[in-house]
This record gives structure tokens, sequence and C-alpha cells, in this order.
């Protein structure tokens, strides 16, 4: 494909459409990290385990999930996004098929570990992140936001859906039933997904090379690579804090868990918006300004959680903090793809990705910890915003780095290319 036809790509109806098949990919492939929460009292009534050996399948399938990217990563990167994506596809159906025949919490732990986090969603987040970033220049940030939606998508929509079926099928009957559905859809849409994504012009590779490949902000590629990795794992530790205890918080203030669990779900919802608004944002300031500004604002909502605990007060911070920390991680991919070469961003991305949801498993149990040995929240909310001043401090440095070895390029090398 020569240069004037991947200019033509960029942009066009059809880069357009496979960023809806991308976008349906990612809501229906990620729903298997919402669906434990909703089972896991009947997962636990019928085992007979504690609460803790019960949540062991959500923990099986972050870390499958995060280690998963950066494999499907890269096999996208040497076959195409439609390879790992039929594997998904194949693992997912099959995953949720046999854990609703498990007949103990390890055999449910482990199907859920390998066949559906780390075999099978896991081809629909990162890897569909990185190849949405090569389809597009200029709406680039738009366009990774938007792909990257579909994990809080599924979060919104199907938790109401499986509880339905749960009520009235059982657990294991509505894990059928989603084999059949996640197997069936999951592979036809990654059918539309077989074209390679179009060839950059010489040009724009060697401003690519100039500006990105040999010196990512002035460092080694590796050096600049676990940076990232680092500021992934501090901004979601710090994340991790609201989006994990929010419900648990609001049963030790006396609101009950309901109320949390409402608060849980505007928090998603306005990290919706929150991803599309950066994805704009991103589109005009670059990648690390992006990251930067949310994560200056995710640390402000973090310190309001501190002097306000009445249920109006954390509604509006529930609310304020989802709008504030949407678009921190997609901007990740967008850095990726301005300070490293085209040709890497499936793996790379994976890689950064990956450090992101570790930093969610960690932020999650640690705050648990906290809980625990001081008794209430407040200590936690403390450790997750120095945590988050780790990632501002990471951001501002690689950003004053980008600076000084490439005065006016950063956020533009995306912009540079015809």
């Amino acid at each position: 494909m020569n240069a004037q036809t991947a200019m033509q790509d960029e942009g066009s109806a059809y880069a357009w459409m496979r960023l809806g098949v991308a976008l349906l990919l990612g809501t229906i492939g990620c729903a298997s990290m919402y669906i434990i929460p909703v089972v896991l009292p009947s997962v636990q009534a019928e085992f007979g385990v504690s609460r803790g050996d019960a949540s062991l399948p959500y923990m099986f399938i972050m870390i499958g999930f995060g280690i998963g990217g950066l494999l499907m990563g890269r096999l996208a990167d040497r076959f195409g996004v439609m390879v790992p994506l039929l594997i998904g596809a194949a693992s997912v159906g099959l995953g949720f098929a046999l854990a609703g025949m498990a007949t103990n919490i390890w055999i449910l732990a482990l199907v859920h570990g390998v066949l559906i986090g780390l075999l099978g969603s896991s081809a629909m987040f990162a890897p569909l992140i990185a190849d949405t970033s090569l389809w597009f220049t200029r709406r680039r940030g738009m366009a990774v936001a938007i792909c990257a939606s579909g994990n809080y998508l599924a979060g919104a929509l199907s938790p109401p859906v499986v509880q339905h079926f749960v009520a009235g099928y059982g657990w294991r009957a509505t894990y059928e039933g989603i084999a059949l559905f996640s197997f069936a859809t999951l592979t036809a849409l990654a059918l539309l997904m077989r074209r390679r994504p179009p060839a950059v012009s010489a040009d724009a590779i060697q401003a690519l090379t100039d500006v990105a490949s040999v010196r990512p902000f002035g460092l080694s590629p590796a050096t600049a690579q676990w940076s990232l990795c680092l500021a992934g794992v501090a901004c979601c530790v710090a994340m991790s804090m609201p989006q994990v205890h929010i419900v648990a918080y609001c049963g030790d203030l006396g609101y009950g868990v309901a109320r949390g669990a409402q608060m849980l779900s505007m928090m998603l919802g306005f990290g919706i918006v929150s991803r599309l608004l950066s994805g704009a944002i991103c589109d005009r300031i670059g990648g690390l300004r992006t990251l930067l500004l949310g994560s200056a604002l995710q640390g402000i909502a973090l310190l309001l959680f501190l002097p306000f605990d009445g249920l109006v007060s954390l509604y509006v911070i529930s609310a304020l903090f989802g709008l504030f920390q949407g678009g921190i991680v997609p901007s990740y991919a967008i850095i990726v793809r301005e300070y490293f070469p085209p040709n890497e961003a499936g793996s790379r991305v994976g890689t950064v990705l990956m450090f992101t949801l570790f930093g969610m498993a960690l932020g999650g149990w640690m705050s648990g910890k906290i809980f625990d040995v001081t008794g209430s929240y407040h200590a936690a909310f403390i450790n997750g915003i120095a945590w988050n001043l780790l990632n501002m401090t990471i951001a501002v440095t690689l950003l004053r780095r980008a600076t000084r070895a490439h005065p006016g390029s950063t956020g533009s090398v995306a912009r540079a290319m015809p």
C-alpha cells in the first residue's frame, strides 16, 4: 500500500467502521471482568468458601488479562490483530463453557485466569487499542479513546443483564449462555478485522525515527518503556482506591452497599465521558500533557475524599473522579505511538497496559490491607494520593526531557505525519 492510499485510509469510512467494530469487540470481550462480581455470592454459596476464596477468579482473570495483553500484542504486531482476536473469541467461549461446569473454586479460578483472562479477554483491549492507533493520525486521540471506552461500556451494561439471567436460571446456565453468545459474536466481529493497517510513507517513517524510535524522551528505549510502566502502576494504584473500595466505604459509613454500587456505576459512566473528552484534548496537546492533566485532576479528586464523606458529597466526588481519571490509561497508547516505532505498537502498548492492570490489582489489595491495619480508609486515600504524586513526577520528568530533546515536538509526532 502506497503513501497516498495510507492517507486516504486515515479517517476513511472503513477506518471509522473498523473503530465501531473494535468498540463492540471491547464491550463484549471485556465484560468478563464485570461478570465475576455479579456471580460471586452464588459461587460462594454453592462452593461453601470464604469471601476471599470466592474472589480468586477475579484476581486470576485480572492477572491473566494483564499478561495476556502483552502476548496478544506481540501476535498482533506479527500477524495482524485478527489472529489474536480469533484466539480470544475461542478462548472466551471455551472458558465460560468450562467454568460453568467447574466442580470447585480452584478450577473456576484457573479457567478464568488462563482461558478467559490470559488467552481470551486480553485480546479485546490492548491489541485493539494499539491497532486503532495505527489507523488514525490527526484524530488518533479520539479514536483510541472511543476504542478504550468499550471496557467501561462493558462495566455499565453487562452486570444488570447477567444479574437478570443469574436470578432466573442460575450462574452455571448463565455461563453456558455467555459462552455461546461470546464465541458467536466475537468470532464474527473478529473476521471483520482481517485487513492490516495502512502503510506509512517513507517521510513519515523517517520523522518517527528521528523523533521517537532512537531516543524516546532522550532515553534508551528500555528506560523509556520502564518509565511508562512505572507511571502506569502508580496512576492505577491511586485509581483503584475508589473504584475497588467505594462500595465497602459506603457500607462502613452507614449508607449501605447499594449506594456505593450506584457511585461505582456513576464513576464508570462519567469515565466514558472522560475518555472521549480526553481523546479530543489529546489530539490537541499530545499524550504526555494529557497524562499529566488527568493525573493532576485525579489527585484533586482523591484529596476531596479526605474532608468530605457526606452522602451527597460522595456522589459528587465520585462523578468528578470518573470524569477526571477516565482518559489516563488511553493516553499511554498515544504516548507509545508518538515516541516509539509503529511496528512495535502492539507489544509496547500491551506491556504498559499490563502494568496498569497490575497497579489496579496492587492498589485494591494494598488499600484493603491498610484498612485492616488502621480500621479506616483515611490512610488508604493518603496512600493513593502518594502514588498519584509519583505518577505526576514521572510525567513531568518525561515531558521536560522530551521538550529538551526535541523542542516543539512534544505530542506533535502524529501531526507531523501526512
